[in-house]
């Protein structure tokens, strides 16, 4: 690890409990795989591993933290170990007996001071949010990951709760499935509320295999120095990952540049 000014590689991505979709029909005709193990899960899980592998932090929604449908698999520890991240954790949310275990994960080359689970308020239980901390005092990086619910009203609602999570902290970083566009009103609130702003309003990444729609975001810190920002085009979920390149010159311990 070194510390200094750096380029700091961000990912995130809802990986779908590591399921493809190529099309709107598939959420019918391969509905089953949404509850029963299959192989083509691991291998889809293989090549996520070698994407996320060239980035220093990941946040991934829609993990499987272990249940039927996995295989009992945790998906973000299997991700980490084979992507090779020292660091992880994971955040169950939503489970459904044996059959599913949603969850939100981290994956990091950066050791977290601390990371907090927080369940987010709704009508429907099941949604939760990460808040991890890198470095200390001031110059601390304050990283959340989140996914939030598809109705208006919970979204706003567990918006207004992260936002009086971080409010007063100069460095954010928010990542994740917002379930909404950039030029909606809860969106615009929060990051009114929290000190925050959409780099780019425009980058579409679901569906994977014809984006439309630019409801996964990257929200930062106004004095954030963003090198770059893209969807990539990849089709291993019905999401298309997020990737972010800060220019970064906290006093937190930076991964060495190559990784293994």
């Amino acid at each position: 690890m070194t510390t200094g000014r750096r380029q700091l590689r961000l990912l995130s991505y809802n990986i779908q409990a590591g399921t493809t979709t190529a099309n709107y029909r598939e959420y019918l005709t391969k509905s089953w795989r949404q509850v029963l193990p299959n192989n083509q899960r691991i291998a889809n899980l293989d090549s996520i591993a070698e994407l996320v592998a060239d980035y220093d932090i990941v946040a991934l929604q829609e993990v499987d933290c272990g249940s039927l449908r996995s295989g009992f698999l945790n998906q973000a520890k299997y991700l980490a170990t084979h992507a090779g991240f020292p660091h992880w954790h994971h955040q169950g949310n939503r489970k459904v007996g044996v059959l599913a275990h949603a969850g939100n994960g981290l994956l990091s080359r950066i050791p977290p001071s601390e990371v907090e689970e927080h369940k987010l308020p709704g009508a429907i239980p099941g949604r939760g949010a990460m808040v991890a901390r890198f470095g200390e005092g001031p110059a601390a990086l304050w990283l959340v990951v989140l996914h939030l619910a598809l109705g208006r009203r919970a979204r706003s609602q567990q918006l207004d709760y992260v936002a009086g999570l971080i409010r007063d902290y100069p460095h954010v970083v928010v990542m994740g499935d917002l379930n909404t566009g950039p030029g909606s009103r809860e969106l615009s609130q929060f990051c009114d509320r929290a000190g925050l702003i959409i780099p780019d309003r425009d980058i579409r990444t679901f569906p994977s295999w014809e984006p439309k729609r630019a409801i996964d975001h990257i929200l930062v810190s106004p004095d954030m120095d963003i090198a770059d920002l893209q969807a990539l085009p990849v089709t291993f979920s019905d999401h298309r990952p997020l990737a972010m390149s800060l220019n970064l010159d906290l006093k937190i311990p930076l991964p060495d540049q190559t990784h293994p």
